[in-house]
């Protein structure tokens, strides 16, 4: 009879580890998975001083920076047109670089998005909770927020030329020929150019 006491106990004993066992976690699971602003593929959060700092990285190139939303019906006509633009004139030393001024609970609609987009250039989004007036001003001191804006920097890393609103794509040629070719900002009347057909 002792030893069906030392089998029960043995078996009990390997019972309560096995229950001990899968009661823990695994240790992977255990990791706090990444909040959704910060999740792959994601837009980089941007503010005002990352703005300017993104704008310096360009130096030497000239870059046309889109300001877009999804809930904005004429950005969301607009980009495919850029992101072909983008490729167009990439090899003639044309960056291209957009920011999304999405909120947070719009984050969805951003990935879907840019995955059907595939824009081929980087992506950033504004920083929820900065001043939304300030940002604009400090992009661009005559911007009020309306979109799409577009901006146009020469080789210099100066404001050339930007766009208020829908444009047509040879508006858009016009532009990138100007910050390509000429180099600088000579003409950076801020004047936003007038609408194309």
């Amino acid at each position: 009879m002792p030893w069906r006491w030392l089998l029960s106990v043995t078996t009990l004993g390997f019972v309560a580890l096995a229950a001990l066992s899968f009661a823990r976690p695994p240790v992977a699971a255990a990791k706090p998975s990444p909040p959704a602003e910060t999740a792959a593929g994601d837009p980089q959060l941007v503010d005002l001083a990352g703005y300017k700092d993104l704008v310096a990285k360009y130096h030497g190139k000239g870059l046309l920076v889109t300001f877009w939303a999804t809930w904005c019906e004429p950005c969301r006509e607009e980009y495919p047109m850029i992101v072909a633009l983008s490729k167009e004139y990439g090899p003639q030393g044309l960056a291209v670089v957009g920011v999304s001024l999405d909120e947070d609970a719009d984050l969805g609609l951003v990935r879907q998005f840019l995955d059907k987009a595939r824009p081929g250039f980087p992506n950033y989004r504004q920083r929820p909770g900065i001043d939304a007036d300030a940002f604009y001003q400090g992009v661009n001191p005559d911007w009020r927020g309306t979109m799409p804006q577009t901006d146009f920097y020469g080789r210099d890393g100066h404001l050339a030329r930007y766009f208020v609103g829908q444009k047509s794509k040879d508006v858009f040629v016009q532009a990138i020929r100007l910050i390509l070719l000429t180099g600088n900002s000579e003409n950076r009347s801020g004047a936003p150019l007038p609408a194309g057909n």
